[in-house]
């Protein structure tokens, strides 16, 4: 059995389609679950309930951690430590393997490219909450009683990714003959990854032996753009003039005070301040994976 903890979500739904290729045992859990493919096994639970995780996890061989939770500061130093917990002491008591699909909020403001060598240096809130969660897994296989791995991210876009700031401010903008809204600068460099592959390479990497015990970048097109050149990509897919309003730090701080969404994003526009390079170099080189460069996923994306 193969479980994915916090189904529903862009990147739990391209982890579903893909792990039918490694197995026929699929469990997906969340408070709510639906089908993505129809043949999973749909577990109902509360991942903050050490009980609930516990049940939701019993029989699984591998655990995907893909879950979400409120975009809130408060809200992750409270409930993610303990739900990592959950799902740690969940895996342990089954010997299950661990995949925690993760970000890059722990790194901070990185001068050059992200690496899986990259110090934990966060410059936030989340950032801080992003290293403590990952350290527990650190430890814990340190410590040889949890086979795990890290799967980590940069920022998504990708067809039906509704959650992209790419798909957010410059896709649906640009449909609608918009100006697309870049965050501080036009001209810097900024990695995206792909959905689609974010989903199918961690169902590859679930089902790797050698993969557990290391943190892995997820593949990403590593001829990185700026935002501007992703805009004109876009534009040009629907044929619409590539207009860009470009806003300042000060506007989205003064915004955050009557927007609580926008309040809680102001303290991660360190990333948009400087160039954002994220290597998955280490990825590339071990695995053959045909992954989808930027001009096919910009395509798919505005298409969808």
């Amino acid at each position: 059995m193969q479980t994915i903890l916090g189904s529903g979500g862009i990147i739990a739904n391209h982890l579903a389609t893909s792990l039918p290729e490694y197995t026929d045992k699929i469990r997906l859990v969340s408070r709510k679950p639906k089908f993505v493919t129809g043949k999973e096994e749909l577990v109902s639970a509360d991942l903050t309930s050490a009980d609930d995780v516990l049940k939701a996890v019993k029989g699984s061989e591998i655990v995907y951690l893909t879950a979400g939770l409120q975009y809130d500061s408060k809200v992750w130093q409270e409930q993610w430590p303990r739900l990592m917990q959950n799902v740690i002491n969940a895996c342990k008591e089954n010997n299950a393997k661990l995949v925690f699909f993760d970000n890059v909020y722990m790194y901070g403001k990185v001068v050059g490219l992200m690496t899986e060598e990259t110090p934990f240096n966060p410059c936030s809130r989340k950032g801080e909450v992003r290293a403590k969660i990952a350290t527990m897994i650190l430890n814990e296989v340190a410590n040889g009683s949890l086979t795990a791995l890290i799967a980590r991210s940069a920022d998504f876009y990708g067809p039906e990714t509704n959650n992209s700031f790419l798909n957010m401010m410059v896709f649906e903008n640009l449909k609608k003959e918009k100006a697309a809204q870049l965050m501080i600068s036009k001209n810097l460099k900024h990695s995206f990854t792909y959905t689609p592959d974010a989903g199918k390479a961690t169902a590859l990497l679930g089902n790797t032996p050698s993969a557990f015990n290391q943190t892995w970048h997820l593949p990403a097109d590593m001829n990185v753009l700026t935002t501007q050149q992703i805009v004109e990509i876009a534009a040009k897919e629907l044929n619409v003039k590539p207009k860009i309003t470009v806003l300042p730090k000060l506007m989205i701080q003064m915004a955050g005070l009557f927007n609580p969404i926008i309040k809680e994003s102001v303290e991660m526009l360190y990333q948009y301040d400087s160039d954002y390079i994220f290597d998955s170099g280490k990825f590339d080189q071990t695995f053959k994976f045909n992954k989808v460069l930027y001009a096919d996923g910009i395509r798919n994306s505005v298409k969808s």
